[in-house]
Formats: C-alpha cells, sequence, structure tokens
C-alpha cells in the first residue's frame, strides 16, 4: 500500500500561487504515475496534471496548460503541483493519487491510492 499526504492548499486571490506537495510513503517503488485532481462541488473528479516515474513524462489538462507545473522530488518521494496565475474556477479540493499502470494513467480508476484531499479557494 501507499499512503499519501497533500498540504499546501488555501485562500488566494485571483492571480496568485499556491504550490501543492503529495508526500508518498509505503510501498513507493511500484508508483508508475503520479495524478493531481481537483473535485468542485457538483462537479466529477477530474485529472489536472500527472507525472510519470520513468522518464519524468507529464501531462497537463487544457484548463491548466502554462499555468500549473507538476514536478516531483524522488530522493523526498515528494510530488509538486505549481499553480500560477490561479482562477476563481481552479477552486477546488485537489487530491493526490498513485498508478502503479504500466501505461500512461489519465483516468480516475486508473489509479488506486488517493490522499485526504487540500482545500484550494481561488477569490475574484
Amino acid at each position: 500500500q501507499v499512503q499519501l499526504v497533500e498540504s499546501g492548499g488555501g485562500l488566494v486571490q485571483a492571480g496568485g500561487s499556491l504550490r501543492l506537495s503529495c508526500a508518498a510513503s509505503g510501498r513507493t517503488f511500484s508508483i508508475y504515475s503520479v495524478g493531481w485532481f481537483r473535485q468542485a462541488p457538483g462537479n466529477e473528479r477530474e485529472l489536472v496534471a500527472a507525472i510519470r516515474s520513468i522518464g519524468e513524462s507529464t501531462y497537463y489538462a487544457d484548463s491548466v496548460l502554462g499555468r500549473f507545473t507538476i514536478s516531483r522530488d524522488a530522493a523526498k518521494n515528494t510530488v509538486y503541483l505549481q499553480m500560477n496565475s490561479l482562477k476563481p474556477e481552479d477552486t477546488a479540493i485537489y487530491y493526490c493519487a498513485t498508478s502503479h499502470r504500466l501505461g500512461s494513467a489519465l483516468r480516475v480508476g486508473e489509479y488506486d491510492n488517493w490522499g485526504q484531499g487540500t482545500q484550494v479557494t481561488v477569490s475574484s
């Protein structure tokens, strides 16, 4: 099993920045992808960004491309999501999750370990 703890959420004004962290422990050697998802009230959970352990290829949703950056520190077993130029529509609970899928993992069902989530609120 993999345990995930997110941190770094909070309240920020539109145009501001936040950096989320996701610290992993446990069977971290079995992780192939780490994704950041978000879920706003009444909406489905959506993938925002993902990074693969091998090659560190990344994926970004169109809505955050150019504003968010996902990165990882392998020595610390931590993945970060740097969020710049935040908009009110970025308001949501943000979750990190890990996948043991060898190929790319872009769907909720392809992730099997989830953190507890951290609230991000962007005021206008």
